[in-house]
C-alpha cells in the first residue's frame, strides 16, 4: 500500500485523492520547453492560471496575459468558467493546463477564442489521444504538433512537491486554427530541462 505522501502527484487513482478542482501547478520547465519549440503571439488567455505557473513564464517574455481561472488563488482573476466564458477579444493563443476531465471541452472553447491562425496550446496526459468520443474531434480538428516528454513529468496536487517519480505520460498539444493537416509528433528530452527539473 502506498503512503499518502506518494499519492500526492497528479495520477493517483484513489476515491477522494485527486484536488478537487483539478489543481496541479505546471512545473517551470514544461512551460520552458514549450517556449523553445513555438511562437506565440503577444496577446494571449491562460483560463486556467492556478498560482500563475504559465503567465508568470509569458509574461516574463513580453506577452500580455489575460490570467483567469473557476477558483483564485492568489494570481489573476477568479470566479471565472472557461467554459461559459464569453471573449470581448481574439486572443492570438491559448495556452493552458486544464482540468483533465475537461480537456476536450477546453480545447474547443479555446479554438472559438483565438484570431484565424491562431493557437492553443494545452498540457494533456498522453492518454488524450485515445477514446472513441475525442476520434471524431481530432479527424476535424487534429493538432498541428504533439511534444511528448520523454521524461515523465513531476506534476503535484498543490504543487507540493514529494519525492516520488511521474506515474503519468504528459504532451504538449498544439493547434492552429483551421488546421487540416495531420500532426507533426516531436520529442522533449533537453538536457536543460531535465537538469532544472533535479532543482526544483
Amino acid at each position: 500500500m502506498k503512503d499518502k505522501k506518494s499519492l500526492s502527484i497528479v495520477g493517483a487513482n484513489i476515491k477522494g485523492n485527486r484536488e478537487i478542482n483539478d489543481f496541479y501547478p505546471t512545473p517551470i520547465y514544461a512551460t520552458d520547453s514549450l517556449l523553445k519549440r513555438e511562437v506565440f503571439g503577444d496577446n494571449i488567455l491562460e483560463p486556467a492560471c492556478g498560482d500563475g505557473a504559465i503567465s508568470k513564464i509569458l509574461e516574463k517574455q513580453g506577452c500580455t496575459v489575460k490570467s483567469q481561472d473557476l477558483i483564485y488563488r492568489g494570481y489573476g482573476f477568479g470566479n471565472i468558467d472557461f467554459l461559459t466564458f464569453k471573449p470581448v477579444e481574439q486572443y492570438d493563443a491559448v495556452i493552458t493546463n486544464p482540468p483533465y476531465k475537461y480537456g476536450l471541452e477546453f480545447v474547443k472553447k479555446a479554438l472559438s477564442c483565438v484570431k484565424e491562425g491562431g493557437k492553443v496550446a494545452m498540457l494533456l496526459k498522453l492518454v488524450f489521444l485515445e477514446s472513441a468520443t475525442r476520434y471524431k474531434f481530432f479527424i476535424e480538428n487534429p493538432p498541428s504538433r504533439i511534444y511528448v516528454f520523454s521524461k515523465r513529468l513531476k506534476i503535484y496536487k498543490k504543487g507540493i512537491i514529494l519525492k516520488n517519480s511521474g506515474l503519468i505520460a504528459y504532451a504538449w498539444f498544439i493547434w492552429e486554427k483551421n488546421n487540416k493537416k495531420l500532426p507533426i509528433v516531436d520529442w522533449i528530452n533537453d538536457k536543460e530541462d531535465i537538469k532544472q527539473e533535479k532543482l526544483i
